[in-house]
């Protein structure tokens, strides 16, 4: 397990080193791209395998869903999304940021156990809901990249010096049409991830959930109203990209904020 955490997380380090001279060189892109391709992809095998073996216990029927092992998840799913998403739009420089986190992720997970475990007992329901949760997690952190690229861009607009990897970028209209996709199939399957809760999770509202629960429904109405401003009012630019922010945010305090509170300050499994 080590080895592999290891190889995996130097697959990482490596593809988005091969990313970047890619970026710097455009005359050699294509091959460091495809390089890139065959390294992460190296990588995410390992590290899909290491989830497995980390979150799932079998000798329980028990998910180890502690907040490294689901950070790990959620930043490979957006690894995979946007290497699938590679294939047809231009999100590679999205990976500059996200192979290292995600790296970061593995060693976490890895290197720093804990134990949180959702019983499912041969759930259906519960373990689909929890896909989806982590699904819609991951489209909507790659829709908060996408906003952050987008901010990036402006600021180099704005200062008249688009150089360095800014200059290297897609198009504004670009990076802002493909962070309006993630955060539209985000948001349909965090509508789907809160209704299955509402429905399967009998203790939703129970006193250790109640937090995680509101601050999920007020994420929820901030993409509402920023998709909704967006197909009503043509919002776009600075808006779009603090309203993603915004909303953003507060789902990473609904789910990390109450476990890191839960877990770690008050010790409630």
């Amino acid at each position: 397990m080590t080895s592999i955490a290891l190889l995996t997380i130097l697959g990482y380090v490596l593809a988005a080193v091969l990313l970047y001279l890619g970026l710097q060189q455009a005359d050699t892109t294509t091959k460091f791209r495809k390089a890139m391709l065959i390294v992460s992809t190296l990588a995410m095998l390992g590290n899909g395998y290491l989830i497995y073996q980390n979150a799932y216990l079998e000798h329980v029927m028990g998910l180890n869903m502690s907040i490294f092992n689901a950070l790990s998840a959620i930043f490979w799913l957006s690894t995979f999304i946007t290497l699938f998403t590679s294939l047809r739009s231009p999100v590679e420089n999205i990976l500059l940021v996200l192979l290292p986190v995600t790296a970061v992720s593995v060693v976490l997970a890895q290197f720093f156990p804990d134990h949180s475990i959702v019983l499912h007992a041969r759930n259906p329901a519960l373990d689909a809901h929890i896909f989806i949760s982590l699904v819609a997690y991951a489209l909507i952190t790659l829709g908060a990249l996408q906003a952050l690229m987008l901010s990036w861009q402006h600021r180099a607009l704005h200062s008249r010096n688009p150089s360095g990897l800014v200059s290297k970028l897609p198009p504004m209209e670009s990076v802002e049409e493909l962070m309006f996709r993630f955060i539209s199939v985000g948001f349909l399957l965090l509508t789907l991830a809160l209704a299955t809760g509402f429905i399967f999770i009998e203790n939703i509202f129970a006193l250790h959930l109640v937090h995680k629960t509101i601050l999920a429904v007020i994420g929820w109405f901030i993409f509402a109203g920023l998709l909704i401003g967006r197909h009503v009012a043509g919002w776009r630019g600075k808006t779009a990209v603090n309203w993603t922010l915004v909303g953003y945010s507060t789902l990473v305090l609904a789910y990390f904020g109450t476990k890191v509170a839960l877990e770690w300050v008050f010790q409630i499994r």
